[in-house]
């Protein structure tokens, strides 16, 4: 099936337009959860990484401004003809921009899965060794419960996981899983 954009066009855009080791590293792992989350609920996962993968090209021109994230990487993927629906998913990622709310289960997944990424990289820099290998499931879970920690990484997004149709317990462990699977490329 053709989404208008391949993996490796996907990767290219994300080069061309985020320069932040870090953030194409947080690229790169909501591309990984996505795909682990299209297989656990049976949906494309071809479409979904390339979601998770495409969601944030825009973060470094618009910043902490959450009115303005999303508006550009939509135009860009419109203009080269990328899926609607990935398009939409991407676009209400981040409902404060357009005053629109998540309904489907891909919105609600993109949301959970690109934000549990965050409390999951803080967690294996917590670790002596910093490495995601070292991280179990029951810590992120711990760390899931302690408000202040990653405190960017919004609990009430992350427990979208359940309008997904995913348990939040069993949401942390795939997500630490599918990210431990490319730990190598995120340099954890």
């Amino acid at each position: 099936m053709s989404y208008g954009i391949d993996r490796n066009q996907a990767l290219d855009l994300v080069h061309q337009h985020i320069h932040s080791p870090n953030l194409i590293k947080h690229c790169l792992a909501s591309e990984a959860v996505m795909r682990a989350l299209a297989r656990r609920l049976g949906e494309d996962e071809e479409k979904w990484g390339l979601a998770g993968l495409l969601h944030d090209l825009d973060v470094e021109q618009t910043a902490d401004d959450l009115e303005r994230h999303t508006h550009q990487t939509v135009a860009i993927l419109n203009r080269l003809g990328v899926d609607p629906e990935i398009v939409e998913a991407i676009r209400l990622h981040n409902e404060a921009a357009h005053g629109d709310r998540r309904r489907t289960i891909f919105h609600h997944a993109l949301a959970a899965g690109e934000t549990i990424t965050g409390l999951i990289i803080a967690t294996a820099l917590v670790y002596p060794d910093r490495k995601l290998a070292s991280v179990k499931p029951k810590s992120v879970r711990k760390r899931f419960k302690e408000k202040a920690f990653a405190a960017g990484a919004s609990r009430e997004i992350i427990r979208e996981c359940e309008q997904a149709g995913i348990p939040l317990d069993e949401f942390c462990d795939l997500c630490l899983q599918a990210m431990q699977k490319i730990a190598p490329e995120l340099g954890l």
